[in-house]
C-alpha cells in the first residue's frame, strides 16, 4: 500500500498497487501547477482515506483537455486524481513514500525553459509522445 497526501494533510489517499510508470512533462501548464512529474495509476487502485470533498478541479479552456486537481486548503497539486478514466496521472509529489520508479520519459521538452537541464537518460519527446 502506497500512501499519498497533500501538504496540509486534509487530503489523504492510498494506492493499492504501484503506479505503472513515471514521467515528466515540461509544458508550461504542468510547471505552473507544480506537478510536472507524474505517475500513472489505475482507478481501481485508488482508495480515498479522507478529504475527497476537499479536492477542487480547475478545468481549462480549449484547446487544453486535462483538468488539474488541487487541495482547497493548501493548494497542493494532485494531478488528475478525480478522473473517472480507468488509468490517469497523479502528481508524484503527492506520494508520501518512495515507490521505486524512475522517470521513464520526458514530454513537451520543446517548452522546457533554458534554466532546466534534463539529467537522466529517459527518452525525450518535443511534444506529447502520441503527437510525435
Amino acid at each position: 500500500m502506497i500512501k499519498g497526501s497533500c501538504y496540509c494533510g486534509a487530503v489523504r489517499f492510498e494506492l493499492l498497487n504501484k503506479p505503472s510508470m513515471m514521467g515528466t512533462c515540461h509544458c508550461s501548464r504542468c510547471r505552473k501547477a507544480g506537478a510536472s512529474t507524474i505517475v500513472f495509476v489505475k482507478q481501481a487502485d485508488l482508495r480515498w482515506v479522507q478529504g475527497r470533498e476537499n479536492v477542487t478541479l480547475f478545468q481549462p479552456e480549449a484547446p487544453y483537455k486535462y483538468g488539474r486537481c488541487f487541495c482547497m486548503t493548501c493548494g497542493t497539486s494532485l494531478g488528475e486524481i478525480l478522473s473517472q478514466e480507468d488509468s490517469f496521472p497523479i502528481a508524484a509529489n503527492a506520494l508520501d513514500e518512495d515507490i521505486g520508479l524512475k522517470v521513464q520519459f520526458h514530454e513537451h521538452v520543446a517548452e522546457k525553459p533554458d534554466w532546466y537541464e534534463i539529467c537522466d537518460e529517459a527518452p525525450q519527446s518535443e511534444v506529447h509522445p502520441e503527437q510525435a
